[in-house]
C-alpha cells in the first residue's frame, strides 16, 4: 500500500497524482542518487547524437554553417515539442520514459548509418538529415518532464531545487559527451560504430533505471514489454555494429565505384583514393585493368583527377613563375605534391617550402605507389621543405617572429587549396590571409590562388579576386576550362550525386569539363607580367595563347563593386 502524499507547506501547492512517492530497492537518497546520473549519461548521449548528426551532414552535405544550423534549430525546435507531448506521459512517468529511451538510442544509434545508406544509395540526404533531427529532439525533449517526475516521485523538494539539480547533472552530462565525441568515440570507433556504441549505452541506462529502480511501478506486462523492447534495441545495435564494416565498405562502392583502393580517416578528414595502380609512364592515369585513372576525393569531394589535374596544376604554377625570379617557392595546401612537382621543373628553384594541414595526405603523397608516381616523387625532392600545420597560423607566426627570425621573403606563394565555397575555407580566402600572405612576398614576388569555379559560382569568384585586391596587391584573373563535371569542390554535393568511378567509364575525362573553368587569379604588389617564364618547361596543351584567351574570357564576367571576406564578415556561404 502506497502512503498518502505529506502535506504541502504553507504558500506550496501540493503534488499532483503523478507525484506519488515510488517504492524503491534502495534508499531515496540513493535512489536521487541514480536518477541523476542517468540523467548524466542521457545527457552525454543526447550531445553526442546531435555532433554526430552535424559531422556528418558537414561530410555528406558540405557548408558546415548551414548543417549545424538545419540540425541544431531543427533539434531545438523538436525538443520544445517533445516536452509538451511528454505532458501526456507523466501519469505513468516510469513507463514513458522506458518507452522514450528505447526510442532514442534506436533512433539515435542508427542515425549516422540511415543517413550514409540515404547518402550512398540514393544520393541525397538532406531530407533524412531533417527527419533524423526532428526525431531526437522530440526524444530529447519527452526526457527532461519525465524525469523531473521521477526525481520527485523519488523525494519531494521544492520545484527550484529540483529543476536546479536536473539540469546541473544534463548540463556536466552534455559536456562528457561534447568532449567524447571528438577525443574518443570519432578517433576509436568512427562515425558509424560511434553512434551504434551511444545508442547502446543509451539503451542500458534508460532500461536499468526503469526495470529496476522503478520495476514496482509497472505492471507485469509493461516490466516484459519494455524488457523485450530495450533486448531487442540493443540487438539491433550490436548486429549494426557487427555489420559496420562490410555496411560501410558497401556504401562506399556505391559512392566511389569498384575501384576504390585507400580510404583513411585522417583525423582531419576522410581521404577516399580510386585507381591509378598501373605501371609505366602513365603518371597514375591508369590504363584498362589497373583500376581506372587515378582519382582522390577529400571528404566526399573529388580534388585530384589523374585525367585532368596536370591541366590545373600547370595554369596554376606556370603563370606565377613568370615576372620574375622564382629562387624560393611557398605552397599553401598542395600536400599532394602535384603542385610542387610543377614547381620543381624549374632548374632555378632553390628551395621549396609546403605548408599542409593533414599529415595523413602528405603520407599518401610520399606512399602509395599511384599518387607518388603522379607528382614524381616531389615531396622527397631535397629542395623541399614540408610543414605539418594550418597555413593561416603558419604564416601568422612567422609574421611574429622578430627580425633575424623571420624567413626571407619569397619570390612565388601559390595557394593551392579547396574551393572558398567549404566553410572551413573561408579563412584561408579571407582580407587577413592574404594580408599575412602578402608581407611575405618579396618585392616583386608574386601570389596565385585557385579562386574557384568563374562560371558557375561568379560571385564566389569575383569575391576571391575583390579581397586579394583589399590587401593592395594588383591582380590578374583568369581561366582554364577542364574543370571535371564531378569536381564539387564547395557545398553541392547533394544535388550533384558522386558519380560511379569505374575502370571502364573515367569519371572525369577532358572532354566531360569542356564546358567548366578552373578560376585563378595571379597578385603582386605591380600589376604582375602574365604569361609564361623564359625558362618555362614544355607544357604540352597549355600555351601563351589559351592562358591569355583565359584572361580575357574571365575579364567579360566581373561583377564589380563586391566587398572583401573577412574572418569577421566571411562572405562566402551565402
Amino acid at each position: 500500500m502506497i502512503d498518502p502524499p505529506e502535506p504541502a507547506p504553507t504558500g506550496v501547492v501540493g503534488p499532483p497524482e503523478d507525484l506519488t512517492p515510488a517504492r524503491l530497492p534502495v534508499p531515496a537518497g540513493l535512489g536521487r542518487l541514480l536518477v541523476l546520473g542517468v540523467v548524466f549519461v542521457c545527457a552525454a548521449c543526447g550531445l553526442v547524437y546531435e555532433l554526430e548528426l552535424v559531422a556528418l551532414a558537414t561530410y555528406l552535405v558540405g557548408d558546415s554553417v548551414t548543417q549545424a544550423s538545419v540540425v541544431l534549430s531543427v533539434m531545438v525546435f523538436a525538443m520544445g515539442v517533445g516536452a509538451l507531448l511528454a505532458k501526456r506521459l507523466r501519469c505513468r512517468a516510469a513507463v514513458g520514459f522506458g518507452a522514450v529511451e528505447a526510442g532514442l538510442a534506436l533512433v539515435g544509434g542508427a542515425s549516422a548509418m540511415a543517413l550514409y545508406a540515404c547518402f550512398a544509395w540514393f544520393g541525397q540526404s538532406r531530407s533524412a538529415l531533417v527527419g533524423f533531427s526532428l526525431a531526437i529532439g522530440i526524444l530529447i525533449g519527452a526526457e527532461v518532464p519525465l524525469l523531473m517526475t521521477l526525481i520527485q516521485r523519488v523525494r519531494r523538494q521544492d520545484a527550484g531545487g529540483a529543476v536546479a539539480d536536473l539540469f546541473a547533472a544534463d548540463y556536466v552530462g552534455a559536456l562528457v559527451g561534447g568532449l567524447a565525441f571528438p577525443f574518443l568515440l570519432l578517433p576509436s570507433f568512427g562515425q558509424l560504430t560511434g553512434a551504434l556504441l551511444t545508442g547502446g549505452v543509451n539503451a542500458v541506462a534508460g532500461g536499468v533505471l526503469v526495470l529496476w529502480l522503478f520495476r514496482r511501478d509497472l505492471t507485469a506486462r509493461a516490466r516484459w514489454a519494455l524488457l523485450g523492447a530495450n533486448v531487442l534495441v540493443l540487438a539491433l545495435l550490436a548486429t549494426g555494429m557487427v555489420l559496420a564494416t562490410p555496411f560501410e565498405r558497401a556504401a562506399r562502392q556505391a559512392v566511389y565505384g569498384s575501384s576504390a583502393r585507400v580510404a583513411v580517416q585522417t583525423g582531419i578528414q576522410e581521404v577516399v583514393m580510386t585507381g591509378g595502380t598501373g605501371d609505366g609512364a602513365g603518371g597514375g592515369r591508369g590504363r584498362k585493368g589497373s583500376g581506372g585513372p587515378l582519382a582522390l576525393y577529400l571528404d566526399g569531394r573529388l580534388r585530384v583527377s589523374a585525367e585532368t589535374e596536370y591541366r590545373y596544376h600547370q595554369a596554376l604554377v606556370h603563370p606565377a613563375m613568370a615576372g620574375g625570379p622564382h629562387h624560393r617557392v611557398l605552397v599553401l595546401g598542395g600536400g599532394d605534391g602535384l603542385a610542387v612537382r610543377e614547381i620543381l621543373r624549374y632548374h632555378s628553384v632553390r628551395s621549396v617550402t609546403v605548408v599542409e594541414l593533414d599529415p595523413g595526405v602528405l603520407h599518401l603523397a610520399r606512399t602509395d605507389p599511384g599518387l607518388s608516381r603522379l607528382n614524381r616523387h616531389s615531396l622527397s625532392d631535397p629542395r623541399v621543405t614540408v610543414v605539418t600545420e594550418d597555413a593561416f597560423d603558419w604564416l601568422r607566426e612567422q609574421g611574429m617572429r622578430g627580425g633575424g627570425r623571420r624567413p626571407a621573403p619569397y619570390d612565388v606563394i601559390v595557394s593551392d587549396l579547396p574551393d572558398p565555397g567549404i566553410a572551413a575555407s573561408t579563412k584561408l580566402y579571407s582580407q587577413e590571409f592574404y594580408g599575412l600572405a602578402a608581407r611575405m612576398l618579396a618585392e616583386d614576388g608574386r601570389l596565385v590562388v585557385h579562386a574557384g569555379p568563374p562560371v558557375e559560382r561568379a560571385r564566389l569568384y569575383w569575391t576571391v579576386e575583390a579581397t586579394v585586391r583589399s590587401v593592395g596587391l594588383a591582380t590578374v584573373p583568369y581561366r582554364l576550362p577542364g574543370r571535371p563535371a564531378s569536381f564539387y569542390g564547395g557545398p553541392d554535393r547533394a544535388a550533384h550525386p558522386l558519380p560511379l568511378v569505374d575502370a571502364e567509364v573515367p569519371a572525369a575525362a577532358p572532354s566531360a569539363g569542356r564546358g567548366r573553368y578552373w578560376g585563378f587569379v595571379l597578385a603582386a604588389r605591380h600589376r604582375p607580367r602574365f604569361g609564361l617564364a623564359p625558362d618555362a618547361p614544355p607544357l604540352g596543351g597549355l600555351g601563351r595563347e589559351e592562358l591569355e584567351a583565359g584572361r580575357r574570357g574571365v575579364a567579360r564576367g566581373r561583377i564589380p563593386g563586391l566587398p572583401a571576406s573577412t574572418l569577421i564578415h566571411p562572405r562566402y556561404l551565402g
